[in-house]
């Protein structure tokens, strides 16, 4: 027993909270609560994420073990030559086409630490680039189905490849980055905040080994094609692209390869929210959802329908929110179920619960040392959150009756 008690201690919260929720939609499921029909349905949504989660993540994490994602910082750095301005559009492009053809959580990951090391390494303020990775990973996470699982659902629902949410997201998504860039450079990038009129180029960085390094730049843009080009499924794409890193680093770096890549906490996340909102939705939810969102299909309806998906992310976490949210929009608004979406992406930047990426970006920084004041996050995402949801609603419903 004491055992036992030593082991719960040295997990992570999100551990438990991953393993709390998964028991209690088992609980549900056992007793009756939750009817057997909606966990298969739910069971066969979710076998097809759980596959791209792990795959995604298991090459997200040994391409940035390879310094792929050193490099590119570093080279981001060099190319700004001392300039505050071109390594904040830098930044934004790297943390946005990083969130964009990856996912969100590789950018809280895996992308936050390389960014704080180069504040280190440049000898600049660590925090305006820790903002710029927390806030991208949410609002840039709106234009493919790889870059946030609640796209994948999204997609999925209205029957969408790629290049179809590519093609109905891209104004929203040009809004929102607009949206982001002007509050990351009025809070937290200007030279009253920076504290700094220019800052020091790097040295050059070289991996270390440079067959891993290519082997994983040239998989990750071979699982953007195919995600984007061939007519696979993602999971089909993101497994090959893993698959073929996996090879890679059992021949050239064995010691490497640790069953702690895979995302186990995610896989234990997921399914557990999905039989906890199932449950919850079909005891009252629902109907809640669905007085709050409406029918409408018009621009006001888009406007409600994106508003509940970021208040409520903020109180809850945006999955669940997203989850409960699409099955209260009716099957033909398409369009308000992209405002969902947008509500859910964009709108998740007050609440450190509000999103996984944020929680995961939180842990980062404390590990790295970084204190985060949390009412001045918490105040300029509020501002982000209202304005970005806002400006993308707005360019959905513009594009959308184009």
């Amino acid at each position: 027993m004491f055992a036992y008690w030593l082991a719960v201690r040295r997990l992570h919260p999100l551990d438990l909270l991953a393993g709390g929720l998964l028991a209690l939609g088992l609980l549900f499921l056992s007793t009756g609560l939750l009817p057997a029909d909606s966990a298969g349905a739910a069971a066969q949504r979710i076998a097809p994420l759980l596959a791209f989660l792990g795959s995604v993540v298991v090459l997200a994490e040994l391409t940035g073990t390879a310094e792929v994602f050193d490099v590119l910082a570093t080279r981001v750095a060099r190319a700004g030559r001392g300039s505050y301005p071109v390594l904040f559009l830098l930044c934004v492009g790297f943390a946005a086409l990083t969130t964009a053809v990856l996912n969100l959580d590789t950018t809280a990951v895996l992308l936050t630490p390389v960014m704080l090391a180069l504040a280190t390494r440049v000898g600049i303020a660590p925090l305006p680039l820790a903002m710029t990775t927390v806030w991208l990973a949410n609002t840039a996470s709106l234009l493919l189905p790889v870059s946030n699982l609640t796209n994948l659902l999204a997609a999925d629902r209205v029957a969408l490849s790629s290049a179809g949410l590519a093609r109905a997201m891209w104004a929203p998504q040009l809004a929102a980055l607009l949206a982001t860039m002007v509050c990351l450079w009025g809070f937290y990038w200007r030279r009253g905040r920076r504290g700094a009129d220019g800052y020091r180029p790097p040295e050059v960085r070289r991996p270390k080994d440079p067959v891993l390094y290519r082997i994983c730049a040239l998989a990750c843009a071979g699982f953007l094609a195919g995600s984007l080009l061939a007519p696979v499924p993602l999971w089909v794409a993101s497994g090959t692209a893993a698959a073929v890193v996996v090879a890679a680093y059992a021949v050239r770096r064995p010691e490497a390869l640790r069953a702690s890549l895979i995302p186990w906490r995610l896989l234990v996340l997921v399914p557990g929210m999905f039989l906890v909102v199932q449950t919850v939705d079909a005891h009252g939810l629902h109907r809640l959802l669905a007085a709050a969102i409406g029918d409408d299909a018009g621009p006001l309806g888009l406007f409600r329908a994106s508003a509940v998906g970021a208040g409520l992310s903020n109180l809850l976490n945006n999955l669940p929110v997203y989850l409960a949210g699409e099955a209260a929009v009716p099957a033909g608004n398409h369009q308000q179920l992209l405002a969902l979406l947008i509500g859910a992406n964009i709108g998740p930047l007050i609440a450190p619960w509000a999103s996984l990426a944020t929680l995961l970006w939180y842990e980062r920084c404390r590990s790295a040392g970084l204190r985060v004041p949390l009412r001045s996050v918490a105040g300029t995402g509020a501002v982000l959150a209202v304005g970005g949801v806002a400006l993308a609603t707005a360019a959905l419903a513009v594009v959308g009756s184009g």
